[in-house]
Parts: C-alpha cells; structure tokens; sequence
C-alpha cells in the first residue's frame, strides 16, 4: 500500500504552521518534524509572542521533537520547513544530527545555504518543495507590513 504521506503533504502542514505564526502578526515561518512518517512536532515563529531571537520555528521544533522522543539528536528525522533555515538554525540542526532537511522558499539574505559545510556532513538538504506558496505568504506578511 503506499502511504498518503509524501514530502507535499508534509510541506503543506508546514504552511498550516506558517499561517498560525501570520495571524500571530510573526514572520509566517513553520515547522513540522517527522519521524517513521509520523509528526512529533509542529511549530512556527514565536520571536514576537516571546520576545525572542531565538524562537524560530525550527529551533521550536528541534526543543519539541527531542522531548517527544527523549533525546537530543534527531536522526531518523526529517524537518519540514517553509523558508530556509537560517544560520543560527542550521547550526542547531547541525548539532541535532537531523537527516533531512527539506524546505520551500530560499532565503538570498539570510539563508544558511550560502555557507558550505553549516549543516551535519550526513544531512541531507533539498529545497524548493512548494516554493512559490512558501514564498507568497512571506511576501504577503511584510507587504502588510508596509
């Protein structure tokens, strides 16, 4: 039987997650992390709520998946997110030893794929899943913005 969970389906609970962080007013960036084809964290951009940097999605959902398994490192993982990591979040996915890293819209200024060697030697990174609605909802928030 094949299974009804693929990469878009993935993708698109991401954007479920980037839409909660756009009503929040936060940069609508989600998360989603899955292991065994299953979600064990959901999150999106927090900075605003928390008054914190640091409270990116990804790193959200590093803290929520490593307490749903019990551990820190994340192999076996995958990380489903709506805008490229950044480099402080590519250092924690570093750290987490995650899998896989797939993401929709690149980031040109801030994006951590302009660095070689940022993520875990044995993490695979592939970009561009639904970058065209990952990027319409970024571009939407700061157009409200403005």
């Amino acid at each position: 039987m094949i299974s009804p969970y693929n990469d878009a389906y993935f993708m698109k609970q991401a954007l479920i997650e980037a839409q909660k962080a756009f009503d929040k007013d936060e940069v609508p960036v989600g998360a989603v992390i899955v292991a065994n084809q299953q979600i064990i964290a959901r999150t999106h951009n927090l900075t605003e709520c928390l008054n914190d940097t640091t409270a990116h999605a990804e790193m959200q959902a590093i803290t929520a998946a490593a307490g749903d398994i019990g551990g820190k490192y994340l192999s076996g993982c995958t990380l489903y997110v709506t805008l490229e990591p950044c480099v402080m979040c590519a250092g924690a996915l570093n750290w987490a030893q995650i899998d896989k890293i797939v993401f929709g819209a690149s980031d040109e200024r801030r994006g951590a794929g302009r660095y070689p060697n940022i993520y875990h030697p044995k993490t695979i990174v592939e970009g561009g899943l639904m970058a065209e609605e990952c990027s319409e909802i970024v571009k939407a928030f700061f157009k409200k913005k403005r």
